[in-house]
This record gives C-alpha cells, structure tokens and sequence, in this order.
C-alpha cells in the first residue's frame, strides 16, 4: 500500500522539506531522490502522478521528492548547491527517510530523477561531483544541459503563441529565497522569461563564459553513472535535438514518444505513459549495484 510522510531538510536559506512515498508491502531495492521540474522558476515537490508513484514503489523503489529554491530569488550557484545537500543529508541519514525499512542498509543505492529543470539539476550535481556517493544511475524525464546553441537565449515561438505575459508577472513572485513555485502565481514569470529569450538572466548571475564552464554540461566528458534519457519528438520546450546531443555524448539509454509535448507522460491514461514506466522500471533493474 502507497504511504506519504513529510520531513523537514536542513536549509540554511529557507524552510525545506521532503516528501517520501514508499510502499509498506514492498521490500526496497534503491530509492529514488527526485527533484521537480518548472524551469527553475516553478513546481513542486508533489506533481508526479499518481501512476509513477504506485508503480515505482510497489516495485521497491521508495521515491523521496525535495523541495529547492526557486529562481529569480535563487540564482543557479545557490540552487546546485542546494541539490547538492539534499541528496548529502539522504545519503548521511538514511534512517530519517526510511525509519524500519533502513536497518541493515546502511549501503542502500540511490537513483537520482529529475523531470525537465530537475533533470538538469541531477545532471549537473553528478557532473560536478559534489555527492558523497556516485549514484546507481540517472533518470531525465526531457531533461538538458544547455548542450545546443540558441534555445535557451532566443524568444520561444511556441511560448509566443500563448497571450504575451507583461513584466509586471514578478510582483506576485515573492523576494525572499523560497522553494514553493504556485502555478498562479510563478508560471507566468516562466512564460514571460521565455515570450522574452532572456530566461538564463532569471537563472544565473555572472558572466556568460562561465555560465557554460560551470552550468552547463558542454565541458563535462562522462558521467559517473549509466543516463536514461525520455523525450517527445515535438518537445516545445526543450528541442529533440537537445535530446540526441545529450544522449550521443553520455551514451544513454533511449526512451523516445512521438508527442508535441514537453511533460508527456502527465497523461496518466496514454499507452505511452505505461511503456515509459516499464523502460524506466527495466533501466533500474539493470543498473541496481550487484552483491
């Protein structure tokens, strides 16, 4: 049976906290550490649906989803580093986030998920090494690394379809350092960034040249770890071709959906939905650490 339970994480910048889903009939083979998507921008901890947590945890994956700070209060130093910590406190504290199911554990294997922004983030955060320990593997639901040339920097055609977003969208965004992105009140600064083509300065703070030395994977030549790779082929957000570079450089495993969407899989009735969940339940078994 699927059981949620909050913790508080220790942040030095806000309040942060995590929830944990696992399945109390299940035996735990790995957790997942996930971390939500939203531009960086927006989202929240608690936006997997419903069939990824069953499906996931009923298999023995307990699935653990963090809060981070969010941008424009946050800039990408700040978030990294935040990521970073999170996944430090789970591997230093196992029992916390497991209680009975930890004991005998103490070398449990942990996955890292992100879905779009938070891929990007488990992607970096492996690629600059700052965990103390590798994970088994890596799951980027249409995740980036700011690998292709102009996406990112130039206004988004589909984003200019929708009705234009005026700057005054940042007054609902609080100017504290905060990890909740309401839809009401943070989306819009997502699609006013993008409508503009000036998303990285809500992002980053500093020179460009360092953007792609430090926050890109552009110079980073392997990952520690195996990369499963999901992606639609009419991704509005994140372009196919981000996708393939990202795969052909890391050698990742391929999960393709002939979609024009970014988040495909929050359909939960689509035939898609369920074959991306059974590649992704496969990829975890093929990467858990062997006795």
């Amino acid at each position: 049976m699927l059981k949620t339970r909050d913790i508080t994480v220790p942040c030095e910048h806000c309040e942060k906290r995590a929830t944990i889903y696992y399945d109390t009939d299940a035996k735990v083979k790995a957790c997942i550490l996930y971390f939500h998507g939203g531009g960086l921008l927006f989202g929240s901890r608690n936006d997997l649906p419903e069939i990824h947590l069953h499906l996931l945890t009923e298999n023995g994956y307990p699935i653990i989803a963090f809060d981070y700070p969010l941008a424009p209060s946050a800039k990408l130093d700040l978030i990294l580093e935040d990521v970073c910590a999170s996944v430090n406190h789970f591997i230093g504290h196992l029992p916390l986030y497991l209680e009975e199911k930890a004991e005998g554990k103490d070398a449990l294997p942990y996955f890292l998920w992100g879905r779009s922004a938070g891929a990007y983030l488990c992607l970096l955060a492996a690629a600059h090494g700052k965990t103390d320990k590798k994970p088994a593997g890596i799951l980027s639901y249409y995740g980036y690394g700011f690998l292709c040339d102009g996406w990112f920097l130039t206004p988004s055609n589909y984003y200019n379809t929708l009705p234009a977003v005026s700057e005054t969208a940042l007054n609902a965004v609080p100017a504290g350092i905060h990890t909740d992105g309401d839809l009401d009140t943070h989306y819009s600064v997502y699609v006013y960034a993008r409508q503009k083509g000036n998303w990285i300065d809500f992002i980053y703070a500093g020179r460009q040249k360092f953007f792609y030395l430090d926050y890109t994977l552009r110079t980073c030549e392997k990952l520690p770890c195996p990369l499963f790779c999901a992606h639609s082929t009419g991704d509005t957000d994140v372009p196919y071709s981000e996708f393939l570079e990202l795969c052909s450089r890391f050698r990742a495993q391929r999960f393709v959906a002939s979609h024009n969407m970014h988040n495909f899989d929050h359909d939960e009735k689509n035939p898609v939905t369920a074959r991306l969940l059974e590649a992704t339940l496969k990829f975890l078994e093929l990467k858990l650490p062997r006795e």
